[in-house]
């Protein structure tokens, strides 16, 4: 069982035995439930990159977007493969999509391309007036796509995401999702969910009903304009394979006079798998490594150095051209990321005033205080000074010394300090 699960790290025996066209539970808010939306909605294609997925999870991701979009808003299903293996998702796949109810095109990449070039395959060939990317693990539910159609028809510069429901890797049972969170990153540039904060609640007058606007997405599930899709520059070809694109192309979309919104009356569940089954060239963390290289040199301004400080690793990888997404940023005269920090993600722990950047060293010994791997709430250690990342770097910001990585670890920093007799900052920034 445990080596059945490795392969696709989900529960495939649980998958198969549920019905492909399984009722899900509304899990909407109730003024949801009760929403209008106007009857000359723009018409989306659905876009589904997979690579070796079961049999039916991928179906079942394309039964329940049948199953519960209007047809007159789908415009079609397009299944890219990205140079799958498996017999079952070669002519028996083909085979099966002929007989549905709505077109449903099976489009192959000729080699491991990666999720982002093939979402770029499936964007290109695809005809709808909206592109919807799912990833080929999910289910919608009902009222999920006229809600995120309704806001792109408001503003062709809106973005939107569904509530991300969680569909266990065990069981299959199916959770909702809160309408309290959205999306961040910390500063190893990871994608991560926070509290949706007062200031979001108060524009909003308290109403849930009403989207979220958030900093980042996730990435895997979300709908652009055909048209606003190309004018800001589609995905970054550059990165390789997956990771990091959800952050680049929130950025972007941000700075370049977008807004990205979480629809909270849009629900799609997805299966959330604790490691991925899948292998890449040259490892996924050179990859990711490679592809936060080349978002933040093109993005983040100044502000990379936060990233660089934490990640020194990073600035050893090659991350190739960026002369065309650089070119691209001035064209649409995108904001600087200081902008981005002091509009759409004052939360950030990042500091947006700040004249030092560096490790606090004990110059007599070469040692530095370094948060030794340790969780948020514990003390932070001494250790030898290695550049290697895991040092507390020290930044001042608003007449405030702060110590951390970044402001979390300021009073582990206090309890820790005294055992320095002699300190420095190292690597200013003036």
């Amino acid at each position: 069982m445990k080596e059945m699960f490795k392969i696709n790290q989900f529960n495939l025996m649980a998958s198969e035995m549920i019905a492909l066209n399984r009722s899900l539970p509304d899990v909407r808010l109730e003024g949801c439930k009760n929403k209008l939306y106007p009857d000359n909605l723009p018409r989306t294609s659905v876009v589904i990159v997979f690579h070796n997925e079961a049999w039916s999870t991928l179906l079942r991701t394309v039964r329940s977007v049948i199953d519960r979009s209007p047809h007159t808003l789908l415009e079609e299903i397009v299944l890219v493969d990205d140079a799958s293996e498996r017999d079952f998702l070669k002519r028996p796949l083909e085979q099966y999509v002929k007989r549905l109810e709505v077109p449903v095109r099976v489009v192959r990449m000729e080699q491991r391309s990666g999720l982002i070039r093939a979402r770029l395959k499936g964007a290109s060939i695809s005809t709808g007036q909206v592109i919807t990317f799912l990833d080929a693990h999910c289910e919608c539910t009902t009222g999920w796509l006229e809600p995120l159609l309704a806001r792109i028809k408001l503003d062709k510069k809106t973005v939107v995401c569904p509530i991300i429901d969680v569909i266990s890797d065990d069981t299959f049972e199916y959770m909702a999702g809160s309408d309290m969170t959205y999306g961040g990153f910390n500063w190893k540039l990871n994608f991560r969910w926070y509290p949706v904060p007062q200031r979001e609640m108060d524009r909003r007058k308290g109403d849930r009903t009403l989207p979220v606007r958030t900093p980042t997405m996730a990435g895997g599930l979300f709908s652009i304009d055909r048209d606003y899709f190309q004018e800001i520059g589609t995905y970054d070809a550059g990165m390789d394979i997956w990771g990091g694109e959800n952050l680049e192309i929130s950025f972007r979309i941000w700075q370049c006079g977008g807004t990205l919104e979480i629809v909270t009356c849009s629900h799609v569940g997805h299966v959330f798998r604790k490691a991925t089954p899948y292998t890449f060239p040259g490892g996924t963390g050179q990859i990711i490594n490679k592809n936060n290289r080349r978002l933040a040199e093109v993005w983040m301004d100044e502000f990379k150095n936060f990233f660089y400080i934490i990640s020194p690793g990073v600035t050893k990888v090659d991350y190739g051209d960026i002369t065309s997404r650089a070119s691209l940023r001035q064209k649409l005269q995108c904001k600087p990321f200081s902008w981005y920090l002091e509009n759409v993600y004052p939360d950030s722990q990042i500091p947006r005033h700040y004249y030092s950047l560096g490790e606090i060293r004990n110059v007599e010994t070469n040692q530095c205080l370094d948060n030794m791997a340790r969780k948020e709430n514990e003390k932070v250690g001494i250790f030898n000074c290695h550049g290697m990342g895991g040092v507390l770097c020290k930044h001042k910001q608003n007449n405030q010394s702060v110590s951390s990585e970044f402001a979390t670890y300021q009073e582990r920093c206090k309890q820790t300090c005294q055992h320095f007799s002699t300190m420095e900052m190292t690597e200013p920034i003036a």
